[in-house]
């Protein structure tokens, strides 16, 4: 099915997130993976023990070699780090690539507790990069930062997508999986309205990556020319059952099995 993906993220030593979530994701479902690495950091499925970012102009000699060359037909964005970056990485969007349809996974902490993005970098995330983006996909968490409130139920939810939406995306989907309770809700929200994605909930520790690897796994659908009801459709199908087959590795949270799925 082809279709290029740029992701630009940070690298997961671990292997269950991050780059390394996001390449075997879109290779996965038949997309190809391209790479503009934000930081490197030490993790495994206990937590993160390092994070070395990397200098926000060699972020963007990153994108403009694969723009200038093989070119994207999406762009996902997963851990930037820091302010630097986000303005890096928006600057080199408008020169390289002001046309091409943009996920923004706006990761700020991992799955551990670890803070993956400066509190400086939440602003110009906010004003630089979410007016930008086709898809923001964020958790109940970060969208609880970018909003300054707390979102406690299903319908604060639907209220919240909404006023993401008023920040500029042309849709979001917010994700439901930090809320209590078996039935997991996701809530997408465009110029269209509201709809909810539903599942239920999967009783497993093997939950590392899952945020990195729906968006990377939408931003393959949208790459490969799916509407986006039905990139998030088959995505959250894709992630599901990478749950539900993950390999048990680890002592903490273990990633999922990214491989169930191969479309050559």
């Amino acid at each position: 099915m082809n279709g290029r993906v740029l992701i630009i993220a940070g690298s997961d030593s671990g292997g269950g997130a991050g780059i390394q979530a996001d390449i075997k994701a879109v290779t996965c479902l038949g997309g190809f993976a391209a790479t503009a690495i934000t930081a490197l950091t030490a993790q495994n499925t206990l937590g993160v023990s390092g994070i070395h970012e990397v200098p926000s102009d060699f972020v963007t000699a990153q994108m403009e070699a694969v723009l200038s060359d093989i070119g994207a037909d999406c762009i996902k964005t997963g851990m930037l780090a820091s302010a630097a970056i986000v303005e890096a990485v928006a600057e080199a969007l408008v020169v390289l690539a002001p046309d091409v349809p943009l996920v923004l996974d706006p990761v700020m902490v991992a799955k551990g507790g670890a803070a993956l993005l400066a509190d400086s970098a939440a602003g110009a995330l906010a004003t630089r990069l979410i007016p930008r983006a086709r898809l923001l996909t964020p958790n109940i968490p970060e969208a609880e930062v970018l909003l300054g409130r707390a979102i406690p139920d299903l319908a604060a939810m639907e209220r919240a997508a909404a006023d993401l939406l008023a920040l500029g995306p042309r849709a979001v989907l917010l994700k439901g999986g930090h809320m209590e309770g078996d039935l997991l809700v996701d809530v997408l929200a465009d110029g269209d309205g509201l709809r909810r994605f539903t599942g239920r909930r999967i009783a497993s520790r093997s939950t590392h990556g899952t945020g990195c690897t729906l968006a990377s796994a939408i931003a393959c659908g949208l790459a490969q020319g799916l509407a986006l009801d039905a990139a998030v459709a088959r995505a959250r199908a894709y992630v599901v059952k990478a749950i539900e087959t993950a390999p048990g590795l680890g002592r903490g949270h273990g990633p999922l099995n990214h491989g169930h799925t191969v479309i050559a």
